[in-house]
């Protein structure tokens, strides 16, 4: 659940290889998705109309402040600033917003500006009932203008639809200088051709340091322009640069209907130009929207199950946005932004991408895809590496061409573990590792990414842990938590020195990979932080959260304790054996669910007494009682997640979405099965949430799942089969399924 950390230093489309067969044949997936679960409570999705791994996220926006703003949208809200063309989906942090158009009828208000307020001046009321999101699709009606607006897209462009009333006072403002969180604007630029195009410029700092994005739009009615070109003072009395056109119709009759296409690019406007000319040609709207859904549907019957409605709501709404991040950056001629800040010529079959929220989904999504789509994978990792080589190292959470300061470890090596574990890797293992020790490592030097970024990319915390071995608290901030997940990476780093033949690098990072031990206090049987001279951090208080400013990140001693996915037996030993191990985890989920502290970390949210579901550094833990002989624990607290934390409302999720990393948790383990450990290619077993489900595999392979004495209070196994054999251990590996498999469950209402 990343929030924007600075330092204070003054698609191509995914498609899957597979058919529609299984229980539901050629259902229309789509209807089962709602884009609007997620986007009330702190979920921070959009209800835009994307299609899977696109470059542009045309959408809604409905506020610019706060937390909640993350993506733009938020369901509680009852005013629209307009429609922008990029939005982030589920993140902790802020950022895009741009190009925002708002059709407008009679005068057209920008004054006053106020940065403190939500709202734009020009903003209009509407309402849910007239709301309308589906795959590929979005509707709402502008109370304040007459107005209906739809919007449909493919990967680099958008296609508008207004309906206009009868007036001779119609037209549009363009905002170049609206963005979420009302964002630094380096650089503005706009320009008209003729009376029926315009093409736009921005560069802006954020979170995303240099963030530029061109635009070209064309309207399919001629108007007469004026342009913005002004500050304002903000709250603060600094001067804000505006940058806005102000768009006229001579007349609209009732009913009128006025189009707008709009491409983006990265590169400049004359790739967003021909973005939009190669995929958005002419004016057909239900053609692109039809062309969507089929994208869409395509993807989501990738596996296919029986359940009732709104199972299969949440289902596949999480699909859905399992999909929607990484995103496209390249161009349909190949050209794409470098992380060094220059214009390449690519290969458009070897796709570039942004978004890349490696904290969060090296967990579960990456994990997936290894299963669904491992040449999607494959490509993402290859985008990281490319990004190693152009911007001198691994990013951790790379956003449009961006180093961000953003989050812990360097989990870009959990990802390419993963992929040589299975045997799936299709990437130079060699140059991997060579990244992976690259990121490991205390230097600053040869990172393209500007000054005040560079110490929270390449923090002082790794020096420390290669020569004292462990993090001083004193030293840094969340020593606790970078120091496990250092270790972690360590441990991923040495198994890919291992594929690559290096076994010297092997032999020394699999050591590093034992530095977790460090920080377990034998005493408490708590991760802890500790002093240069070793000593424990006093006072100590297990459910204490100062945000981004204490031992751990995001979390307590009570979630991050449990941060050792590459060596559960050898925590289980620090704790005590099996049984001590069992019992420090039935006090994990038995706490009282208070939290105490100075800041407490909004992002701990989902408790099940201290395990926080609603954050990903506990996403692991419930499977872990299956390590200790107690596989009844993970089944029943599997089925409660699944039962309480995942819904279909707009309040459906109990944290951030993160990019699909919390749908793709919800995804595998409703499948009845999950990955512990990135790099292990080894599956810990649930329990199964529906009676039958069928996952189509690349090359026309299944995984069929078939469960016996099926009902909702029917959450233990008594047993299961894989491939007709009975399974002594609740675990299987990749190589059991990689090529198809089915699974028999026969479950009861009591403990096996």
């Amino acid at each position: 659940m990343n929030r924007l950390f600075i330092t204070t230093i003054s698609l191509g489309l995914l498609t899957a290889a597979c058919g529609t067969s299984g229980t539901h044949g050629d259902s229309d997936y789509t209807t089962y998705v709602d884009p609007f679960i997620g986007t009330g409570g702190h979920g921070h999705t959009f209800p835009g109309p994307v299609v899977p791994h696109a470059m542009i996220q045309p959408g809604p926006d409905t506020r610019i402040n706060g937390w909640d703003a993350c993506s733009g949208y938020h369901y509680s809200d009852s005013l629209i600033n307009g429609f922008t063309q990029s939005h982030l989906s589920g993140t902790g942090c802020a950022d895009y917003g741009d190009f925002l158009i708002m059709p407008t009828v009679g005068k057209q208000i920008i004054n006053p500006q106020i940065d403190t307020l939500q709202n734009r001046p020009f903003a209009s009321e509407f309402s849910h009932a007239d709301e309308i999101a589906r795959p590929g699709y979005y509707s709402t009606y502008l109370q304040r203008y007459g107005v209906k607006a739809e919007i449909t897209s493919t990967e680099r462009a958008a296609l508008y639809r207004f309906t206009f009333p009868q007036s001779d006072d119609a037209g549009f403002i363009v905002d170049l200088d609206y963005s979420i969180q009302n964002q630094t604007n380096l650089d503005m630029k706009i320009e008209f051709e003729g009376d029926t195009a315009i093409r736009a410029y921005k560069m802006s700092e954020y979170w995303a340091f240099n963030q530029q994005l061109s635009m070209y739009a064309v309207f399919s009615k001629p108007f007469t322009h004026e342009t913005v070109n002004d500050t304002v003072l903000n709250s603060k009395g600094e001067k804000q640069i505006r940058c806005k056109a102000l768009l006229k119709f001579p007349d609209t009759s009732k009913d009128e209907i006025v189009y707008v296409k709009v491409g983006v690019s990265a590169v400049d406007w004359d790739g967003a130009k021909k973005n939009l000319m190669a995929e958005i040609p002419g004016w057909e709207f239900d053609a692109v929207r039809d062309a969507a859904k089929d994208k869409w549907n395509s993807y989501l019957a990738t596996i296919d199950i029986t359940a009732d409605n709104t199972d299969k709501e949440i289902f596949y709404t999480a699909m859905y946005h399992a999909a929607i991040a990484p995103g496209l950056f390249m161009d349909v001629d190949g050209r794409y932004l470098g992380m060094d800040r220059k214009i390449h010529q690519g290969d458009t079959a070897k796709p570039v991408y942004t978004i890349f929220s490696l904290w969060d989904t090296h967990r579960a999504l990456h994990p997936l895809l290894t299963i669904i789509d491992p040449q999607l994978n494959n490509e993402f990792i290859n985008s990281l590496l490319l990004k190693y080589d152009e911007g001198g190292l691994l990013p951790m959470w790379e956003l449009a061409g961006n180093y961000t300061a953003t989050m812990t470890g360097y989990h870009a090596v959990s990802l390419m573990a993963d992929a040589v574990s299975k045997g799936i890797a299709d990437f130079d293992i060699e140059k991997a590792c060579r990244a992976g020790v690259r990121s490991s490592v205390y230097d600053t030097t040869g990172i393209i990414t500007p000054e005040k970024v560079k110490l929270a990319l390449m923090p002082k915390s790794k020096e420390y842990k290669n020569t004292l071995g462990f993090i001083p608290w004193n030293k840094e901030f969340e020593s606790v938590a970078k120091g496990l997940e250092y270790a972690y990476n360590d441990w991923c780093i040495s198994k890919l020195a291992e594929a690559a033949g290096d076994s010297a690098v092997a032999a020394s990072y699999a050591v590093k990979g034992e530095a977790y031990r460090q920080y377990f206090d034998p005493v408490t049987r708590f991760m802890r932080g500790k002093d240069e001279k070793g000593k424990w951090h006093e006072p100590f208080n297990p459910r204490a959260s100062n945000h981004r400013e204490d031992d751990y990140c995001e979390g307590t001693a009570w979630q991050w304790t449990w941060f050792v996915p590459h060596d559960v037996d050898g925590l289980m030993t620090l704790m005590g054996g099996p049984d001590k191990f069992a019992e420090k985890l039935d006090s994990l989920f038995n706490a009282d669910s208070t939290l105490e502290g100075e800041l407490v970390s909004a992002d701990i949210s989902g408790l099940i007494g201290q395990y926080a579901h609603g954050n990903e550094p506990s996403h692991h833990i419930i499977h872990l009682y299956n390590y200790a002989g107690r596989p009844e624990r993970t089944q029943e607290l599997i089925d409660q997640v699944l039962k309480e934390q995942y819904r279909a409302d707009t309040d459906g999720l109990s944290g951030n979405e993160d990019c699909g990393q919390m749908s793709a948790w919800y995804i595998l383990n409703s499948l009845g099965f999950y990955q512990v450990c990135p790099g292990v290619p080894v599956y810990s077993i649930g329990r199964p949430w529906f009676p039958h489900a069928v996952v189509n595999l690349p090359g026309g392979k299944k995984i069929e799942i078939k469960v016996n004495n099926y009902s909702k209070d029917n959450k233990y196994i008594k047993s299961v089969k894989l491939n007709g054999k009975t399974l002594d251990r609740p675990f299987f590996n990749h190589s059991d399924i990689a090529n198809g498999a089915i699974f028999e469950y026969d479950m009861s209402a009591t403990p096996a």
